[in-house]
């Protein structure tokens, strides 16, 4: 029987003749058996693959075919406006065969939630906080609110399963589970990766059924056996070379004038920056990022969504599936970290009947040529990274512990191992390491036994008092910010360095919306700036992690100084540079690394190992005698004024290097893990150390022999 024939009659009915569609899309087609059957399924596809209605489509017959009733289905996303984005589409479907759509997060009011909670709709759109919220609440009865509870679809799973947000997401699940009554089908979705079956199995989690990996014809990937150079079909991907912030923004004001462009920048700052620039130069300029305030972010969006002629220069924030309408042209500054991100954003454009995806990369320094056309050399060769959840989360078990008690209003002693255990990150923990937490917990007084019940003890009072016990259900940390206001209206928000205090009086001109503004004052007792129109060029800052790449990523970089041939993708100012920089490396060897030295007393040892790596690297030399300076992605910078022996000396073998971690940790390393303070400090190291190496790479790297060339 065909696919579409098995969805129920009504839907069929509504997807024909009320949204005119004559056929189903591959995916969509793929996803109604495993779905309709209650598998636990991933659907992986780039962006507007059409994978909502993948999911939705199969749930929603089973909603009118199994009679479901109250709310049966969630809907998690990792961002508000995602949620705000796609509730009309769902609400609209939905409406269709006469059930509804709730939206619950931070910013939904107290009057929506309780209309939810007095008459539940059919799918409820939210985040995992917002679902912690749900469950510690004492306002909601959560067992008429979730013993209907059928299925639990996560949209952009590769963004919470690559960080601690995906291990509390899957507690939650385990959680909201015992809470219904029953095992839920998980859903997710995602864009492509590189290990998708893994990353099913990590969602399903202890979780019975049977599991299905439901793709979509991709034609933007290449195969892995497609010869490398050639140009991978269905996609136009160029890399320029331009110099300059200053000349990307004359290139993007004068190429494609008519169409609308998206721009991706890498930090907030550059997207400030950029937009400016095009505003001078007369562009219509849009802009978003997470540090906008949500009004004026949302009228950026839709201001772009509706025109023409027109630029919006963004962060990762529209990397995600927000839709802000057809567009003709993806330009991207620089390049993001990761394949996987790169087909995000190709993905964005080539949505229109008969038109192509595109990307652009507008380059500004040989080192982000050199990034881009790693990233270009590893898509033509089919390479997408892997989605690898973060190794031992302790601090989100010992959040979990808290959260758990809260809910509960107080645990037997030994039960939160029975409780939290279900979920496979947590089970997988050494035994002596929760034992640890627990003990820390009533220790530190965060919790109390009393007659072997464990409750919240005086220190959990006294730091998540009021408003601060949000904190303890939320995994992501906000920096401290300070709340950008223009009258009664706000801006957005910008790290406090932004700020210049000289005599006692403000003087700083700032960046937020691609707009100039001078602080006229600043509340530091609220974190408010009051700000008024200026027309200098100003500056914000946001405080950000950098970008480490991996090893990946890194010797593809490699392969390509080592490579003769032009790269297809390049025009010709980015094939002139990149013959330059490769006339710099007439000593690279493709099967060793070499250890360039200087006339200043310094060496440098180009390993193009990846930053994990060579951090990792980096201490081993350090603690065997081997002074280093400094490192980053492709190198280490050693102090050799008193003459360095053969570096060779100082490695660890290959075995020893599969073993090896990174030992040195910044001050503020901790403050990393959110709930490090209630968790041993000997566990948040131990966390740290293995989340910052790579010992495959480290690894590989050491296998190679070292020569040595004279700088």
């Amino acid at each position: 029987m065909p696919a579409f024939d098995r969805l129920h009659p009504a839907l069929q009915h509504h997807i024909v003749n009320s949204l005119g569609w004559r056929t189903l899309r591959p995916l969509q087609e793929r996803a109604v058996e495993p779905i309709l059957s209650g598998d636990h399924a991933l659907l992986v596809a780039p962006t507007a693959g059409g994978k909502t209605e993948a999911a939705f489509f199969p749930l929603a017959s089973r909603m009118l075919g199994e009679d479901w009733s109250g709310l049966s289905v969630l809907y998690l996303c990792p961002l508000r406006a995602l949620l705000n984005n796609l509730e009309p589409r769902l609400a609209g479907y939905l409406h269709f065969v006469g059930r509804r759509v709730g939206r619950w997060h931070g910013d939904v009011g107290q009057g929506t939630r309780r209309e939810i909670l007095r008459d539940p709709p059919d799918l409820l759109l939210t985040t995992p906080e917002s679902l912690e919220v749900m469950l510690t609440s004492r306002a909601v009865d959560h067992g008429r609110l979730f013993r209907g509870l059928r299925a639990v679809v996560i949209d952009e799973l590769h963004a919470f399963a690559g960080d601690d947000r995906g291990w509390h997401l899957l507690s939650l699940l385990e959680r909201i589970s015992r809470v219904a009554g029953g095992n839920l089908q998980r859903i997710g979705l995602s864009a492509t990766i590189g290990n998708p079956e893994e990353l099913l199995g990590w969602l399903a989690g202890s979780s019975p059924g049977a599991r299905s990996v439901v793709t979509a014809d991709a034609p933007e990937v290449a195969t892995a056996t497609k010869k490398v150079g050639a140009e991978p079909p269905g996609a136009d991907v160029q890399i320029d070379f331009v110099g300059s912030l200053e000349n990307a923004a004359q290139v993007l004001a004068r190429l494609y004038r008519g169409e609308k462009r998206l721009v991706f920048c890498d930090s907030r700052s550059r997207v400030e920056d950029l937009a400016f620039r095009l505003r001078d130069l007369g562009v219509a300029t849009h802009v978003s990022h997470g540090s906008l305030g949500a009004d004026e972010r949302r009228r950026a969006e839709q201001a772009f969504a509706e025109a023409r002629d027109c630029v919006i220069v963004a962060t990762s924030t529209l990397e995600l599936g927000i839709d802000v309408g057809d567009l003709d042209r993806v330009i991207q500054l620089e390049a993001p970290a990761t394949v996987a991100s790169f087909l995000q954003r190709l993905g964005r454009s080539g949505r229109r009947p008969g038109t192509r995806r595109n990307l652009l990369f507008l380059t500004t320094s040989p080192e982000t040529l050199l990034h881009a056309a790693g990233i270009v050399r590893l898509w033509s060769e089919g390479y997408v990274e892997p989605v690898v959840p973060p190794p031992l989360p302790f601090h989100i078990y010992a959040q979990q512990i808290l959260a758990l008690v809260h809910q509960l209003a107080g645990l037997p002693r030994g039960a939160e191992a029975e409780e939290l255990d279900r979920m496979p990150g947590f089970a997988a923990l050494p035994a002596a390491g929760r034992r640890a937490v627990l003990g820390h917990l009533e220790r530190e007084g965060y919790l109390h036994a009393d007659s072997g019940i464990l409750g919240l003890g005086p220190e959990s009072d006294r730091r998540f008092r009021g408003k601060g016990f949000l904190e303890l259900l939320s995994v992501f940390d906000s920096p401290p910010l300070v709340r950008v206001l223009y009258g009664r209206k706000e801006l957005g928000s910008v790290d406090e360095a932004t700020f210049q205090l000289a005599a006692g009086k403000v003087e700083t001109v700032l960046l937020l919306g691609g707009r100039s503004w001078r602080a006229v004052h600043v509340d530091w007792s609220r974190r408010e700036a009051f700000v008024e129109p200026i027309a200098l060029h100003g500056r914000s800052l946001w405080i950000g992690d950098g970008m480490p790449l991996g090893f990946a990523l890194c010797q593809a970089q490699k392969r390509i100084l080592l490579s003769d041939g032009p790269e297809p993708a390049f025009t010709r100012r980015a094939r002139e540079q990149m013959d330059e920089l490769r006339g710099r490396f007439p000593w690279l060897r493709a099967e060793a690394t070499t250890l360039e030295r200087s006339s200043i007393g310094r060496a440098r040892w180009w390993t193009f190992a990846g930053l994990k790596a060579n951090a990792t690297l980096a201490d081993h030399l350090q603690a065997a005698g081997c002074p280093v300076l400094s490192r980053d992605n492709l190198t280490l910078t050693l102090d050799a004024t008193a003459g360095l022996p053969l570096l060779h000396t100082f490695l660890p073998t290959p075995e020893e290097a599969a073993t090896l971690h990174p030992e040195s940790l910044a001050e503020d390393a901790l403050e990393s893990l959110k709930f490090a303070f209630c968790t041993p400090q000997e566990l948040c190291l131990e966390t740290l150390r293995t989340r910052l190496g790579d010992a495959p790479a480290v690894a590989a790297t050491v296998r190679g022999t070292v020569i040595v060339a004279e700088g």
